[in-house]
This record gives structure tokens, sequence and C-alpha cells, in this order.
């Protein structure tokens, strides 16, 4: 079994949940809400939905941050790449990786705009990196 730091874990998550906050509301939440469709009156009908919403995806992140913590073990071990950069590389690689890919395709599909494709993938980027600098400092 692959010694995975719990503690680092639930950082990383709750961690990659305060960013989400800010990515959506600060910093792009009127550009994320208008590329969407959305207005004050369609977000405030999810208001109720909201504590649900907010617990599903921190168990995202908590799974997320598991097995990004996987991820950054075998970077280090197997790619002899030790502390922050590790955790940036296995970040970065997975987002490549999974992430992207998906969200383009996803983008293609529902002919959605390369500038909210930025906004969401953009934030899955930075989130993972961060995750990742979490855990490699924490391992």
């Amino acid at each position: 079994m692959v010694p995975i730091n719990l503690m680092a874990v639930l950082v990383a998550a709750i961690v990659t949940m305060v960013l989400g906050y800010i990515w959506f509301g600060p910093l792009f939440g009127k550009l994320w809400m208008r590329l969407n469709g959305f207005t004050m009156e369609t977000m405030s009908a999810q208001k109720g939905k909201m504590a649900q919403m907010y617990i599903i995806m921190f168990i995202g992140a908590l799974v997320t941050a598991y097995v990004l913590a996987g991820v950054h073990i075998f970077a280090s071990t197997y790619l002899n790449i030790g502390g922050i950069d590790s955790g940036i590389l296995a970040g970065f690689m997975s987002w490549l990786g999974f992430t992207a890919p998906v969200t383009v395709n996803y983008t293609l599909t529902t002919q959605k705009s390369w500038k909210l494709w930025a906004v969401n993938s953009g934030y899955y980027l930075v989130s993972f990196v961060v995750m990742g600098i979490i855990l490699a400092v924490w391992a």
C-alpha cells in the first residue's frame, strides 16, 4: 500500500474549495456567469441546493487530492523528481492528461465558448498544481 498523507489530502481538498470560491467569485465570477448565460436570478434559484452541491464538490475534491497524492508519489519515486517540482509536475500532468482533454471535448460537443473553457480549465490547472504542491511539501 502506498503511504498517502491523509492530512495533506484533507488540506489540499479544503484549499481547492477556497480557490474555487475565489476563482468563480471575485476573480472570474461575473465572466463565468455571463459565458454560461446565468443571471443573478438563476443563481439565486440554486441557493436551496448549495449545501448539497458543496458537500458533493468537497467529496470530489477529496477524491482528486487522494488520487493526485498517488500520482505525486509515482512522479517523485519513479521519475526521481523531488520536492515542489514533483508536486507541480503531478498536478500539471494530471490536468494535461485527464482534465484538459475532457473539458476540450465538452466544449466542442456543447459548442460552449473557448473563453469559458479557459476559465473552467484554468481553475483545474491552478487547483491541481496547488494541490500537488501541498501534497509534495507534506509528503
